[in-house]
C-alpha cells in the first residue's frame, strides 16, 4: 500500500499514540499468523489525551476479529459495572473507574478477568478524537433507531442521515432521551464505530490515510503498533464483511446508596463463551474464581497476574480453563 518515504511518513504521523504495556500473548506472532485477536476500546469524554491517565471511561467495547471467519464481534460492557479492580483501596468500583485508577493496564486487566478472555490490545479515544475521524473517513452513514433532539442535533428514527464528526459525536453522547438508557447510547456507539471501521477499510489513497492517522495523533493512546496495525489493516480487513454486537446484560442494584450495574453470572458466563468462541477458544462451562472475584460484591485482589486460579496461558498462545 505504501512506498517506503509514504511508509515512514505515515508512521511519523502516527506521532506519540503508542503506549507500551503487557500482555498475555505474542501478539505479533497472533497478527503475523493471522489468528483472531481482541481489542479494548475506550472512550473517554476528556479533551485531549496527552500522556496522563484523565477521566473514566464512558464507553468499554471488546472487539474480537477473526480473519478465519471473517467476523468482527463487538460487545458493550456497561459503564456502572460493579467489578473489583486489583490493587485499589476500595472493595468495589464501577468499571469506568479501572481506567482512571490505573490506566489502560489496569482497565484491560479488569475487562480480561471479568470477560476470562486475553484481551491483546486496548485504544483509549476521547471524543475529540472521535469527532476528527469520522471526519477522516469522510463521514458516517447512520440509521437512527430511534427519534430524538439533543444538542443542536435532530434525527429521525429509520431515517438515514449522513453524519459529520459533530454529528456523530452528539449521536453517540445523548442517553437520557433514550428509553434504553445507556444501553442505547451503546447501541448508537458501535453504530458509529463499525462505520468509521467499515470507511476506513475501504480507503485505498495514501494521501486519504494519513488523514486519518493524523486525526488519531494526540486523541488516542494504543499499545497497537505502527507495524501491528499495518498488518491488521492488511491482513484482517475482511472481517469487518460480518459484524456482530452484544452488550453485557446487568441488573440494576444500588449499593451503599450508589446506583451499580450487576452482571448475572449466567449472563456474564454466555458472553465470555461467545467471545472465547469467537476467538477459537474453548468455551468454560463454569465461571472461573477471577471471574467471580472480580464480579463478587465485596473483597479486593491481591494478586496482580493477569490471569490467576484456573486460568492460565499455555504455549499456544492460547487461554485455558482447567
Amino acid at each position: 500500500m505504501f512506498g517506503y518515504q509514504q511508509y515512514n511518513k505515515a508512521r511519523d504521523t502516527f506521532g506519540d499514540t503508542y503506549m507500551a504495556s503487557r500482555s498475555s500473548r505474542n501478539v505479533s506472532k497472533i497478527l503475523k499468523e493471522r489468528k483472531p485477536f481482541s481489542i479494548l476500546l475506550m472512550g473517554t469524554d476528556t479533551g485531549a489525551l496527552g500522556r496522563k491517565d484523565k477521566g473514566r471511561t464512558d464507553s468499554l467495547i471488546v472487539a474480537t476479529v477473526n480473519p478465519k471467519t471473517n467476523t468482527t464481534k463487538l460487545v458493550s460492557i456497561p459503564r456502572d459495572t460493579k467489578v473489583v479492580v486489583p490493587g485499589d483501596r476500595m472493595p468495589y468500583e464501577k468499571i469506568n473507574a479501572a481506567y482512571t485508577i490505573g490506566g489502560p493496564d489496569s482497565a484491560t486487566e479488569v475487562a480480561s478477568k471479568l470477560l476470562n478472555v486475553p484481551i491483546d490490545f486496548y485504544g483509549v479515544v476521547n471524543m475529540g478524537g472521535i469527532k476528527k475521524m469520522v471526519n477522516a473517513v469522510g463521514g458516517v452513514d447512520i440509521t437512527p433507531n430511534l427519534t430524538f433532539n439533543y444538542e443542536g442535533i435532530s434525527v429521525k428514527k429509520g431515517k438515514k442521515e449522513h453524519m459529520t464528526g459533530q454529528t456523530a459525536l452528539q449521536y453517540t453522547r445523548m442517553r437520557y432521551q433514550d428509553p434504553l438508557g445507556d444501553y442505547g447510547r451503546q447501541i448508537r456507539q458501535r453504530e458509529v464505530l463499525e462505520q468509521i471501521l467499515k470507511n476506513g477499510l475501504k480507503i485505498s489513497s495514501v494521501t486519504k490515510y494519513s488523514d486519518i492517522l493524523k486525526s488519531l495523533d494526540g486523541n488516542i493512546l494504543t499499545n497497537l503498533s505502527f507495524e501491528d496495525m499495518m498488518t491488521a489493516g492488511s491482513a484482517y480487513r475482511g472481517a469487518t464483511k460480518n459484524l456482530q454486537e452484544d452488550t453485557l446484560q446487568c441488573d440494576n442494584a444500588t449499593v451503599d446508596g450508589v446506583s451499580y450495574q450487576v452482571a448475572p453470572n449466567g449472563e456474564l458466563l454466555k458472553i465470555s463463551n461467545e467471545l472465547r468462541e469467537s476467538l477459537g477458544l474453548k468455551k468454560s462451562p463454569t465461571l472461573t474464581k477471577d471471574q467471580k472475584h472480580i464480579n463478587s460484591n465485596s473483597g479486593s485482589s491481591s494478586d496482580d497476574s493477569i490471569f490467576t486460579d484456573n486460568t492460565s496461558v499455555n504455549n499456544n498462545d492460547e487461554l485455558v480453563s482447567n
